[in-house]
């Protein structure tokens, strides 16, 4: 689970020859505007790389490093997030400002969502956003997340949006239903 591909990108571990264009991103008051306390400068962006690690090490699941796979420069961070006092298992994301609007936030939100959802066997996944990141909004709401409520996260309102795993029988999801009605496996 520690890389993932999709159709453009490679969600992998951080590394440290991401420092520059992490730091380039934390900085950028655009990407940060709806993010906690602002900017990053470059030290306390290396500080973040590393407690995303730490995250990984602890939980053994974490935000990717997301990487477009045409000229492999680093995009941004995607993936699941559940720190101590979180209230769910969330999927987070933040790319670089030259990568909005392209449809990477939501190709690799997917890809953590099903990891979510499958390999992590969560039930119910959620997405915390600022109430007026718009953006952000958009993409829960192409994940088939639904709005579940508001809350305060570290002194800032959020809007909950959320999304529950569908129940299958015996969890086969090749679950058919014959003629006569009954269930069949395939």
């Amino acid at each position: 689970m520690e890389n993932l591909e999709t159709d453009r990108l490679k969600l992998r571990m951080f590394r440290e020859s991401d420092l520059d264009a992490y730091a380039e991103m934390c900085a950028d008051p655009d990407v940060m505007k709806y993010l906690g306390p602002g900017p990053m400068n470059r030290s306390e962006a290396w500080r973040n790389m590393a407690l995303v690690l730490g995250h990984w090490g602890l939980r053994g699941f974490g935000l990717w490093a997301v990487e477009e796979r045409g000229s492999g420069e680093l995009i941004g961070r995607v993936g699941c997030w559940r720190p101590e006092g979180w209230p769910g298992m969330e999927i987070g994301w933040t790319l670089r400002r030259s990568s909005w609007g392209r449809g990477f936030a939501t190709e690799a939100a997917r890809a953590a969502l099903d990891v979510a959802l499958g390999d992590l066997s969560q039930s119910h996944v959620i997405s915390m956003i600022h109430s007026e990141n718009a953006a952000s909004v958009r993409v829960a709401k192409r994940l088939g997340m639904r709005l579940e409520g508001r809350a305060e996260l570290m002194g800032y309102p959020v809007v909950v949006y959320g999304i529950r795993r569908v129940k299958t029988v015996a969890n086969d999801h090749r679950l058919h239903i014959r003629s006569d009605g009954a269930a069949k496996g395939s």
